[in-house]
């Protein structure tokens, strides 16, 4: 299925900004079941250049610098993807066998996904949320058996809810209120399989727009668990389902802070508001 994708971000600023230094992970990812046609990154004013580099998470990342005065700046990121469906994963590996392997390190695989088994900036180790998952994580069942089942808790015990949190709230109010957006369901699943030694990662990216999603028309999150002898399996906590052909991956990393779409500093300006559009549709 071909996929265009346009993703405008625009920040209008209340004074006029001097310069700036930004920052986009808007690329998306070269995947077996995920291809790019064509993109391109297109910022307003100007900038002097864009270079291009790859993160420590293999992500791209497109730098840019903007030194003529400006009171808005608008980055538009477009592109088509070609995108097949995820093979279906079996893993007969239980919850305790996963994070017995994960812990020796004695093979390549394992010592790279046991980057993701640590506490991170926005995901604090907690001890309610090592509560809130044992019933499911501590009983020795298939890994991703268990994995299905507390994203289908999280999906029910959690209100989808707009505006009720931002970047800046802490993961154990969020625990607490039970209520948030798509970043809050995805860290509070990567929490509790870390909590339990298993290893689990931030995924940000896109959905089809007119697939009746939660969080379609915005940059959207999910999570990646890994199982031994398989590889990292998506779930989507926020509209409980395994991905298969509605969501592109763009960015992956420990958390939100790792795959921030667009970030940078700015010289001037004062406050500021941000407008942001996704749209996703069949090519």
């Amino acid at each position: 299925m071909l996929s265009r994708i346009v993703h405008k971000t625009r920040y209008t600023y209340e004074g006029p900004v001097s310069h700036c230094l930004s920052e986009a992970r808007l690329t998306p990812r070269l995947l077996p079941s995920q291809q790019l046609r064509d993109w391109q990154l297109d910022v307003h004013p100007k900038p002097t250049a864009i270079v291009s580099r790859q993160d420590y998470f293999g992500n791209d990342v497109s730098s840019f610098a903007v030194l003529d005065a400006h009171s808005e700046l608008e980055i538009i990121a477009s592109g088509t993807v070609d995108l097949s469906a995820h093979p279906s994963a079996v893993c007969p590996w239980t919850t305790s066998e996963t994070r017995a392997y994960l812990a020796t390190l004695a093979e390549p695989a394992a010592l790279r996904a046991s980057e993701f088994t640590w506490e991170s900036p926005f995901v604090p180790w907690l001890p309610e949320l090592a509560r809130y998952a044992e019933p499911i994580l501590a009983s020795g069942r298939p890994v991703l058996e268990a994995a299905y089942e507390l994203m289908c808790q999280v999906h029910r015990d959690f209100a989808y809810t707009p505006q009720a949190t931002s970047i800046e709230t802490p993961l154990a109010e969020v625990l607490e209120q039970r209520r948030g957006v798509c970043q809050d369901f995805s860290h509070v699943m990567i929490g509790a399989l870390r909590s339990h030694g298993l290893a689990a990662r931030y995924v940000s990216g896109y959905l089809q727009s007119d697939a009746g999603f939660e969080g379609a028309g915005a940059s959207h999150a999910w999570v990646s668990m890994f199982a031994p002898g398989v590889g990292w399996v998506d779930f989507d906590p926020t509209n409980n389902l395994q991905p298969r052909l509605g969501h592109i991956t763009i960015a992956w990393g420990r958390d939100f802070g790792d795959v921030t779409p667009v970030k940078g500093i700015t010289v001037g300006g004062g406050a500021h508001t941000l407008e942001v559009e996704v749209r996703v549709v069949p090519a």
